[in-house]
């Protein structure tokens, strides 16, 4: 049994429901379940009584719900202790992320990290990947999720996640447009690009431009620097017909029913994000957070 498998079952039971329990843990509440039922087929014994009010723990919940306090217990004590004698880097962990991110990539790491380093302190900040550079090279940043691979020996990156983009359109063109594999990225030209200014993240921007030209598509304007739309505006845009704009398959806002997302024919448009941090650190809480982004880089691939 797993430090995080007892940890969620803890959240669980103190928060009587996995939804909360859930928030609480920073991941999915179907992760949750699917976390809840394995250890019930592990155990080979109900754990959890479920109900329309919430969740209660049956007497072998009880049992398991004191013995894993007491696991979780003595492990925390035990690098509190270990603390004094190793380089953790301080209480508070400050990363920077982008405004879109798979779902699942960051809660997961989070809950892995709070296994392995319980005192660590999570600071996230909504940043640009030019921001988030600037901030790491000022030392304002221990660790980075950018679009762009950064250079120079000063940042180390590790590529975490490839996203095959799609498209967001109004419905009744959507389904004009849309053939048995998805929608061809040329059948595009003459609706508006809803996109992000190029300060932002400039290798990225100039990548993605470049095949939108290449497929006849009119990028328009840039947008002015700092402007980066929020999903309500994008889809707003979205919606009267006359625009489109990129996603991926798992894109975590929900749609409206006038608006629906479609494979583009042949993925010819895969975003990448890198977790990169100062290639000097040392700090082990940085290194169990970096350990547990080291997945295989794919969403929606």
């Amino acid at each position: 049994m797993e430090l995080r498998e007892m940890r969620a079952f803890v959240a669980v039971v103190e928060e009587g429901g996995l939804s909360a329990a859930a928030r609480r843990l920073h991941i999915s509440q179907p992760a949750l379940s699917q976390t809840v039922v394995a250890l019930e087929r592990r155990f080979g014994v109900r754990l959890l009584v479920r109900s329309s009010t919430g969740v209660r723990p049956t007497d072998a919940g009880v049992t398991l719900l004191a013995e894993a306090r007491a696991v979780l217990a003595r492990h925390d004590r035990a690098l509190a202790a270990m603390a004094a004698h190793t380089e953790a880097g301080g209480s508070v962990l400050r990363i920077g992320i982008p405004l879109e991110l798979p779902t699942d990539l960051l809660s997961r790491a989070l809950a892995e990290l709070a296994d392995a380093s319980p005192v660590t302190r999570v600071q996230a900040r909504h940043l640009s990947t030019a921001e988030q550079l600037t901030a790491l090279r000022d030392g304002e940043l221990d660790l980075g999720l950018l679009r762009e691979r950064p250079t120079g020996p000063d940042l180390d990156a590790m590529l975490v996640v490839e996203e095959r983009l799609g498209v967001l359109l109004a419905t009744e063109p959507a389904d004009k447009l849309r053939g048995p594999e998805g929608i061809h990225l040329d059948a595009l030209a003459g609706l508006d690009w809803v996109g992000f200014p190029r300060s932002g993240s400039p290798a990225w921007y100039d990548a993605l431009t470049a095949t939108l030209r290449g497929h006849g598509i009119d990028i328009g304007a840039e947008p002015p620097a700092g402007q980066s739309l929020i999903a309500e505006v994008k889809l707003a845009a979205v919606g009267t017909g006359r625009a489109f704009t990129l996603a991926p398959p798992n894109w975590s806002q929900p749609l409206p029913d006038n608006v629906t997302w479609s494979p583009l024919v042949g993925h010819p448009l895969v975003r990448r994000t890198w977790a990169v941090w100062p290639a000097g650190s040392h700090r082990r809480d940085l290194g169990h957070l970096v350990a547990a982004l080291d997945q295989p880089p794919s969403a929606g691939l």
